[in-house]
Protein backbone atom coordinates (compact mmCIF):
# COMPACT_ATOMS: atom_id res chain seq x y z
CA UNK A 1 0.00 0.00 0.00
CA UNK A 2 1.26 3.54 -1.01
CA UNK A 3 2.39 5.44 2.19
CA UNK A 4 3.69 9.15 2.55
CA UNK A 5 4.65 9.47 5.97
CA UNK A 6 5.59 13.46 7.01
CA UNK A 7 8.56 14.06 9.91
CA UNK A 8 10.06 16.83 11.46
CA UNK A 9 6.74 19.35 12.55
CA UNK A 10 6.98 20.93 15.86
CA UNK A 11 7.02 23.87 18.22
CA UNK A 12 9.18 26.97 17.57
CA UNK A 13 9.21 30.52 17.92
CA UNK A 14 9.16 33.71 15.59
CA UNK A 15 11.93 33.69 12.87
CA UNK A 16 13.46 30.18 13.40
CA UNK A 17 13.68 27.38 11.21
CA UNK A 18 12.18 23.84 10.26
CA UNK A 19 13.16 20.95 8.14
CA UNK A 20 10.16 18.86 6.92
CA UNK A 21 10.36 15.66 5.36
CA UNK A 22 8.12 13.04 3.70
CA UNK A 23 9.22 9.45 3.24
CA UNK A 24 7.17 7.32 0.57
CA UNK A 25 7.03 3.66 0.62
CA UNK A 26 5.05 0.79 -1.49
CA UNK A 27 5.53 2.83 -4.07
CA UNK A 28 8.58 4.30 -6.35
CA UNK A 29 6.91 7.75 -6.06
CA UNK A 30 9.94 9.04 -8.30
CA UNK A 31 8.34 10.33 -11.01
CA UNK A 32 5.36 11.61 -9.64
CA UNK A 33 5.24 15.36 -8.63
CA UNK A 34 5.19 16.26 -5.10
CA UNK A 35 3.54 19.10 -3.29
CA UNK A 36 3.23 20.22 0.20
CA UNK A 37 0.26 21.81 1.40
CA UNK A 38 -0.79 23.04 4.85
CA UNK A 39 -4.37 23.76 6.74
CA UNK A 40 -5.74 25.39 9.66
CA UNK A 41 -8.82 24.54 11.76
CA UNK A 42 -11.98 26.21 9.89
CA UNK A 43 -10.32 26.77 6.73
CA UNK A 44 -9.73 25.04 3.25
CA UNK A 45 -6.19 23.19 2.72
CA UNK A 46 -4.07 25.26 1.04
CA UNK A 47 -1.15 24.73 -1.34
CA UNK A 48 2.61 25.63 0.03
CA UNK A 49 5.12 24.82 -2.77
CA UNK A 50 5.44 21.68 -5.06
CA UNK A 51 7.94 19.99 -7.10
CA UNK A 52 8.20 18.05 -10.64
CA UNK A 53 9.87 14.63 -10.75
CA UNK A 54 12.79 16.19 -12.40
CA UNK A 55 13.46 18.68 -10.01
CA UNK A 56 12.93 21.34 -12.83
CA UNK A 57 10.34 23.11 -11.60
CA UNK A 58 9.17 24.92 -8.66
CA UNK A 59 6.18 26.72 -7.52
CA UNK A 60 5.40 28.46 -4.24
CA UNK A 61 2.46 30.12 -2.58
CA UNK A 62 3.00 33.80 -2.35
CA UNK A 63 3.39 33.72 1.13
CA UNK A 64 6.36 31.42 1.80
CA UNK A 65 8.27 32.66 -1.70
CA UNK A 66 11.91 33.36 -0.31
CA UNK A 67 11.33 31.53 2.95
CA UNK A 68 10.44 28.11 1.81
CA UNK A 69 12.25 25.55 -0.31
CA UNK A 70 10.89 22.40 -1.77
CA UNK A 71 13.77 19.28 -2.99
CA UNK A 72 13.02 16.21 -3.35
CA UNK A 73 15.64 12.78 -3.75
CA UNK A 74 14.47 9.95 -6.43
CA UNK A 75 16.89 7.87 -5.20
CA UNK A 76 15.72 7.86 -1.27
CA UNK A 77 11.77 8.59 -2.23
CA UNK A 78 11.87 11.55 -0.22
CA UNK A 79 10.63 15.15 -0.47
CA UNK A 80 11.48 18.04 2.26
CA UNK A 81 10.56 21.53 2.67
CA UNK A 82 13.17 23.92 4.19
CA UNK A 83 11.26 26.55 6.10
CA UNK A 84 12.79 29.70 7.48
CA UNK A 85 11.97 33.17 8.68
CA UNK A 86 9.02 31.60 10.47
CA UNK A 87 6.24 33.68 11.16
CA UNK A 88 2.99 32.16 13.62
CA UNK A 89 0.49 32.46 10.41
CA UNK A 90 2.64 29.50 9.53
CA UNK A 91 1.16 27.89 12.46
CA UNK A 92 -0.78 24.68 10.74
CA UNK A 93 -0.96 21.12 9.90
CA UNK A 94 1.31 20.44 7.24
CA UNK A 95 0.86 17.17 4.64
CA UNK A 96 3.08 15.85 1.53
CA UNK A 97 1.22 14.96 -1.39
CA UNK A 98 2.34 13.40 -4.65
CA UNK A 99 0.43 13.46 -8.28
CA UNK A 100 0.85 10.44 -10.64
CA UNK A 101 2.25 13.28 -13.42
CA UNK A 102 5.44 14.58 -13.43
CA UNK A 103 4.50 17.49 -14.07
CA UNK A 104 3.56 19.67 -11.02
CA UNK A 105 0.66 21.45 -9.65
CA UNK A 106 -1.08 23.90 -7.03
CA UNK A 107 -4.41 22.92 -6.89
CA UNK A 108 -4.98 20.28 -3.91
CA UNK A 109 -7.59 18.00 -6.24
CA UNK A 110 -5.01 17.57 -8.24
CA UNK A 111 -2.96 14.90 -5.79
CA UNK A 112 -4.50 11.83 -5.13
CA UNK A 113 -1.74 10.41 -2.36
CA UNK A 114 -1.39 12.49 0.95
CA UNK A 115 0.75 11.85 4.02
CA UNK A 116 -1.13 12.01 7.29
CA UNK A 117 0.43 15.78 8.24
CA UNK A 118 2.46 16.89 10.16
CA UNK A 119 1.58 19.78 13.16
CA UNK A 120 3.79 23.04 12.92
CA UNK A 121 2.92 25.63 15.85
CA UNK A 122 5.09 28.96 15.92
CA UNK A 123 4.99 31.36 18.79
CA UNK A 124 4.97 35.26 18.63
Amino acid sequence: QAQLVESGGGLVQAGDSLRLSCAASGRTFSRYAKGWFRQVPGKEREFVAAISWSNDDTYYADSVKGRFTISRDNLKNTVTLQMNSLKPEDTAVYYCAARSYGIASIVVDDYAYWGQGTQVTVSS
